[in-house]
């Protein structure tokens, strides 16, 4: 059961871990062992509440596919246990940080006064380039 939240929680059977080999450097270790570990989610399979769903859905990241299948590889440790453990921190925190609501954004005008002075400083440099041109 992966904890996201104090009221929200993901059963095991829902997160599809598969053991694969490790790519890069590493020797005899990395071409007999598979410690890598690619981690499936399917977000509109599971039992998410629809807020999270709708957010994780509407997320930029690479990991999640048009179909709502989020891909987690994790290959940085010399563990498989590791590995796992860390594809499911990160996806811990990609949920996490999908429930977050966003803040809008207000529209906001100049003020008169900063008008003003941008408008200054542009008369102020056109004046020093007038002093810079050759007198007839």
């Amino acid at each position: 059961m992966l904890v996201i939240s104090s009221s929200v929680a993901i059963p095991d059977h829902e997160i599809e871990i598969q053991a694969i080999r490790s790519q890069g450097a590493g020797g005899q270790n990395v071409n007999k062992v598979s410690t890598a570990v690619h981690l499936r989610f399917d977000i509109h399979r599971s039992s998410l509440p629809k807020f999270y769903k709708d957010a994780l859905v509407k997320l930029p990241d690479r990991r999640i596919s048009s179909n709502g299948v989020i891909t987690i590889k994790a290959q940085q440790y010399r563990t498989q246990e590791r590995n796992r453990e860390d594809a499911l921190d990160r996806l811990r925190t990609l949920i996490q940080r999908a429930g977050i609501p966003r803040k809008r954004r207000k529209a906001t005008a100049p003020t008169r006064s900063s008008q003003e002075r941008r408008i200054e400083g542009k008369k102020r440099q056109g004046r020093l380039k007038a002093l810079r041109r050759t007198v007839e």
